[in-house]
């Protein structure tokens, strides 16, 4: 195998031989290079030729796989040609190239001497499941053909890379509405470097980008909220708090089909919860924060209760002015009265819903989806059956299985006396988990804080922990990659959805849970912290924390996290789904997977790098790219790093490749990367006379490897 160095662009040309058919043309002189293909000169120093010079060269390649829902575009073919030899005395080498009878190339091709030449067609091929090329010696050429590389192209179609129309149209509307001063100009979402800040995109290979999050937090809006927020079809989550926002909230958000988490927090907002949204909030679909808006109510029900009282305490207060002290006693028995009857359905500034926040300036956070309940030692004793099932322990405590009184599971983190994570950690992930809404965080349903008890109780995550699973050798590929992705979003959400970003810091296979469908949410947030771009682009720690062979170096270095901190975490995480390795390897001497593995692909054994676990049962595109996205992530300096949004965004492509790979039928040892067999055949091919539109560029291109990428 020869890539980097040889090859400046990485590409990666597979060695295609057989011993039984073919002979070998090599030298170990350079071959000359002059072409913006670039392609290395220890690819074009062998060839190969048929051991029967009467022979011809013979190979197809096979519709393999397109874009779901996209017509094929068709491909574009190049062969490579170098006479790595020199040829005696009167020896003539020409031949014609033949692709599906017809005649590829004008006329008889004879190569040069230690000259790259690269063949290929101007326009693409297209509508044929395979396609068969032949190579073979002309009436006058003395010696049989040779071919040096070749590559083929799949053609994907550029028209949908910008964001979605109707996004488009959409976010353009809420930027001339709001007058919003951030770099929203161009594309919103493409080129990925330059989105809009604020907004979280979806890419897909070959489909346009689509806004799946909107952070308009802090961003002084004022007037109401638009409807045209309903036009994000693709949008999960929402925030719009500490603004000035005034008047109702539209129904029509409860159409958006995507939508998990609404924040509108810390405005101005009046008037009833609408019903489509209520309705949303009850069947669990939904995460409605609404703190800090004094004049919105539950219900219309609850609106009028509360008006009703108001004027009552006015027509009460006229006619006792006379009585000062009746009218004080009946003024305190109807304030305490209220306060008993008031609809509890969702309380404002109860117990049950405020953030732990030591604090005084903390803001308050209520949710109609999951209100945090304040539990006793004693409720948690019940809860678990006096602490019986021990389901997991970590820095914190033991984790112990529970029932609440409906009967929902869920598991109780327990801090233990002896802990070495404190008080401080405790309320950190508390305060953190009361405040961030994803599908791929762990939820909190509730917390202890009893005197010297502390405990956190979540949701329930019946398959346990990524580590077991990748111990245990019973995921597939696919799974494997929905895992890292739902992980990857959740990050994503703390990087780019919450304001701060938070940095969680231990990002590791026991810190992702699983659920009985085998979806992914990130855990344990005792060690984030807050990261302010505004401030700086770093927070300084006094302390390293996070678990070895998952601590960024840098990190490690200059004690200052960065969210490419998470990355390189996850990276390693991703190394782990990819091979079945821990982070550090004994065999003998202490390594790192990240080491292991750069040491397989230097000797090109690619698929030892693969999990053997998973049987051989994935598309090799897809774990290929898989790998690069893991070996990115965990480059040394950070700014060589993809952000998170890229990482989302690949493994999107990473899962796109293995669910929507047909197959490829190979009939010979060629690369399995390709749908294309070779073999040696009589010379029955006529030369055609069919002509195109073909040239031969007196340079070489691109050899046997992967589709552009």
């Amino acid at each position: 195998m020869v890539r980097y160095p040889h090859d400046p662009y990485d590409r990666i040309w597979f060695p295609w031989f057989d011993a039984t058919m073919w002979g070998r043309l090599s030298t170990t002189q350079d071959v000359r290079i002059d072409d913006t293909f670039e392609a290395p000169s220890k690819v074009m120093q062998t060839a190969i030729t048929p051991r029967d010079a009467s022979m011809n060269i013979e190979f197809s390649w096979d519709y393999t796989w397109q874009p779901k829902g996209r017509p094929s575009l068709g491909y574009i073919p190049i062969m490579y040609f170098s006479e790595p030899v020199p040829l005696a005395g009167n020896a003539v080498r020409q031949f014609y190239i033949n692709i599906d009878g017809e005649l590829w190339y004008k006329e008889g091709f004879t190569p040069k001497y230690l000259y790259s030449v690269a063949v290929y067609n101007t326009g693409p091929y297209g509508g044929s499941i395979r396609y068969n090329v032949s190579i073979n010696a002309t009436a006058n050429s003395t010696l049989p053909p040779i071919i040096n590389a070749v590559e083929l192209f799949t053609l994907i179609s550029s028209a949908n890379v910008g964001t979605d129309s109707q996004d488009v149209s959409a976010i353009t509307t809420i930027k001339t509405k709001y007058l919003v001063k951030k770099n929203w100009m161009g594309d919103p979402c493409v080129p990925r470097t330059y989105g809009w800040d604020g907004l979280t995109c979806s890419y897909a290979i070959s489909d346009p980008a689509r806004i799946t999050g909107v952070n308009m937090s802090f961003s002084g809006l004022n007037g109401g909220i638009s409807s045209v927020f309903a036009n994000l079809k693709a949008v999960q989550y929402v925030d719009l708090s500490h603004n000035n926002l005034t008047g109702s909230i539209p129904d029509a958000l409860s159409q958006l089909p995507s939508l998990t988490v609404l924040d509108l927090t810390g405005n101005q907002l009046s008037g009833s919860i609408p019903p489509g949204l209520l309705q949303r909030i009850q069947d669990g679909s939904l995460n409605l924060i609404y703190a800090d808006n004094p004049n919105l109510c539950t219900d219309s029900n609850t609106c009028q209760t509360e008006k009703g009282k108001s004027m009552l305490a006015i027509y009460i207060a006229v006619p006792m002015a006379l009585a000062v002290v009746i009218v004080l006693l009946f003024c305190l028995l109807l304030r305490r009265k209220k306060r008993e009857s008031m609809n509890t359905f969702v309380r404002r500034r109860s117990e049950t819903s405020t953030s732990l926040a030591p604090t005084r300036d903390e803001h308050i956070h209520d949710s109609l989806h999951l209100e945090n309940r304040r539990f006793t030692y004693k409720d948690l004793e019940r809860i678990t059956n006096n602490f019986q099932r021990v389901i997991g322990r970590g820095g914190f405590g033991y984790v112990y299985e529970g029932f609440l009184e409906d009967g929902t599971q869920v598991a109780v983190k327990l801090r233990s006396q002896s802990s070495n994570q404190g008080a401080k950690e405790f309320l950190t992930e508390a305060q953190i988990l009361t405040r961030v809404h994803h599908k791929n965080l762990v939820s909190m349903i509730g917390y202890c804080n009893d005197g010297k008890y502390m405990a956190l109780v979540y949701e329930y995550m019946s398959e346990g922990t990524l580590q077991e699973h990748i111990a245990g050798k019973s995921l597939t590929w696919r799974q494997r990659l929905r895992i890292a992705l739902e992980s990857a979003q959740g990050l994503e959400y703390l990087h780019k959805g919450c304001n701060p970003p938070l940095i969680h810091r231990d990002v590791k296979t026991t810190n992702i849970l699983l659920n009985a469908k085998l979806e992914a949410k990130v855990a344990d947030f005792g060690l984030s912290r807050a990261f302010n771009h505004d401030v700086s682009t770093h927070i300084s720690t006094n302390t390293l924390v996070g678990t070895p062979g998952y601590v960024d170096p840098e990190y490690q270095a200059t004690m200052q996290p960065t969210t490419k901190s998470d990355v390189y975490s996850f990276s390693v995480v991703l190394l782990e789904l990819i091979t079945g390795k821990l982070p550090i390897l004994h065999n003998p001497q202490p390594t790192s997977v990240i080491q292991w593995t750069r040491q397989h692909l230097a000797r090109g054994d690619i698929e030892g790098v693969l999990d053997v676990c998973m049987g051989g049962d994935h598309d090799v595109n897809s774990a290929w790219k898989a790998i690069e996205v893991a070996l990115q992530g965990t480059a040394q300096a950070s700014t060589q790093r993809p952000t998170m949004t890229d990482v989302v965004a690949q493994l999107q492509e990473c899962l796109a490749l293995e669910e929507g790979c047909t197959g490829g039928n190979t009939e010979g040892s060629g690369d399995p990367r390709f749908g294309y067999s070779v073999h040696v055949a009589d010379r029955s091919t006529d030369a055609s006379q069919g002509s195109s539109a073909f040239e031969v560029d007196h340079s070489f291109g691109m050899g046997v490897g992967p589709a552009a990428r």
